[in-house]
């Protein structure tokens, strides 16, 4: 570079930096769009637009209103309209305005005491330098030093760096004039959850399916008339990029239509968007419809699950009015259903013979693709039980012994039931002799379908060989 070239760029840079940088605020009612994407790691992505007046030259432009849990390093703001802007610097201030915070900013400086009189109803004012202010506060007047606060304190102002909102302040050089800006950026605070409410018919054999988003917003700001979305998934968080605008904002007028989220696959994530805008204030949690499904064909299981440790040694009645557990199941396709499921807890409510709906159990599922099956438990049965009993044992070698087993089911209901009994095994394992064909789950599992007539009993005998 030529000498006479570098001396006239360093005196402009030299020149520039000298300029004092103007300062403009910007609050939340400046925004003309927001939008919020929530993750389930208690994660989201805030997106808004604001219109600001940049004036020329350099400008430090104060967003107020910001998340109070924004990850600093993820903001990103552009010119969404106007000439571009060329930023320099950033500051994210979260130290907000509290007495304390206050008091501890002032340490050193001079605060104005004031008392009442002790004869009269007249003010006394003394001013005393702050000299501690962490676990109890000390103040030095003219003739004494005092501790603790002997009435009541008045600060001159507010020190520049004590916010009373969150505020990302931005150093940028502008071209000046109204323009729209683009703030994104990562915060904490934000969460979702699924939350399902089934009710079974009558007859049982079907089951209406409604979906709630419940949406927790901790924050540190509101966001009025949001354009929501939602990514179910799990995100790896450890090597993310910087957010990038995949989707424009609109200012989008308020409906009174009340729609389902739609949903979309995003990479191996599943999208879920909300066409209404929607109001999330700060320390708020409020509920949205997810979906509706009527009429779905729901099925009916009873579990009794044994345990391998049985097979190991000699043993005599091991339990005495076993409950099966209760499971119904449905599969996510067809009618209005056929859509990804996002993890949650389905609640079921079945009718009694009034027609109240009465609670009968719940269950978590995790995030569900379409076609996949659902399998909820409900809890135990109260008019199924079982009783089990080893009628045998042999030890055959070290590692290999032989038990022989009689279970008796007994239906208290006034209809049929089937009751399926899943044993698992230990090691290698042979079925020697049994009542009834078992099936072969896997390579460890037996299982066994034991229809049980109504008021009546069933048993099952089989005797089985197992090595370790």
């Amino acid at each position: 570079m030529k000498p006479l070239l570098a001396a006239g760029l360093l005196a402009a840079t030299l020149a520039h930096a000298a300029d004092p940088a103007r300062d403009v605020a910007s609050t939340a009612s400046d925004r003309e769009a927001v939008a919020v994407t929530v993750y389930n790691d208690d994660l989201a992505l805030v997106k808004e637009r604001r219109k600001v007046d940049l004036p020329a030259g350099l400008t430090r432009l104060s967003l107020r209103e910001v998340a109070a849990q924004m990850r600093p390093e993820t903001a990103l703001l552009r010119a969404a309209s106007g000439q571009p802007v060329q930023l320099l610097e950033q500051n994210f201030d979260f130290d907000l305005l509290t007495p304390q915070k206050l008091l501890e900013k002032y340490v050193g400086r001079q605060v104005t005491v004031i008392r009442p009189h002790p004869t009269s109803d007249a003010e006394r004012r003394e001013t005393a330098t702050v000299l501690a202010a962490g676990q109890g506060t000390v103040l030095r007047f003219a003739d004494r030093i005092e501790t603790g606060v002997p009435g009541r304190l008045a600060f001159d102002a507010v020190p520049a760096n004590l916010r009373d909102r969150p505020t990302l302040s931005v150093l940028l050089d502008a071209a000046g004039g109204k323009q729209s800006v683009e703030l994104s950026y990562l915060t904490a605070g934000l969460a979702w959850k699924a939350d399902y409410v089934a009710n079974l018919s009558t007859d049982g054999k079907s089951l209406d399916l409604n979906g709630w988003v419940t949406l927790t917003n901790r924050s540190g700001a509101g966001f009025d008339d949001a354009t929501l979305q939602l990514v179910a998934g799990t995100v790896n968080r450890v090597r993310a990029p910087q957010p990038r605008m995949a989707y424009a904002m609109a200012a989008a007028p308020a409906r009174a239509k009340v729609a389902e989220a739609t949903q979309e696959a995003l990479m191996d994530y599943h999208l879920y968007s909300f066409e209404r805008p929607t109001s999330i204030a700060d320390n708020q949690t409020k509920q949205l419809a997810l979906l509706s499904a009527a009429a779905v064909p729901v099925s009916r299981e009873y579990l009794l699950a044994g345990n391998d440790w049985y097979y190991r040694e000699r043993y005599g009645q091991i339990g005495q009015k076993l409950k099966p557990a209760v499971f119904l199941e449905f599969e996510n396709k067809g009618g209005q259903l056929g859509k990804p499921l996002p993890a949650g807890i389905v609640r079921v409510y079945a009718k009694d013979s009034k027609g109240a709906a009465q609670f009968v159990g719940e269950d978590r599922i995790e995030h569900t693709a379409k076609n996949e099956k659902l399998k909820l438990k409900l809890g135990e049965a109260f008019d199924i039980t079982a009783e089990r009993l080893q009628t045998n044992y042999k030890r055959i070698a070290d590692n290999v012994s032989e038990s022989s087993w009689r279970i008796e089911l007994r239906n208290a209901k006034d209809e049929a039931v089937t009751v399926r009994m899943q044993e698992p095994m230990p090691g290698d394992w042979e079925m020697v002799q049994e009542s009834r064909k078992h099936t072969k789950d896997s390579a460890r599992v037996a299982s066994w379908n034991v229809t049980i007539p109504p008021g009546d009993k069933a048993l099952l005998e089989y005797t089985v060989r197992v090595k370790w």
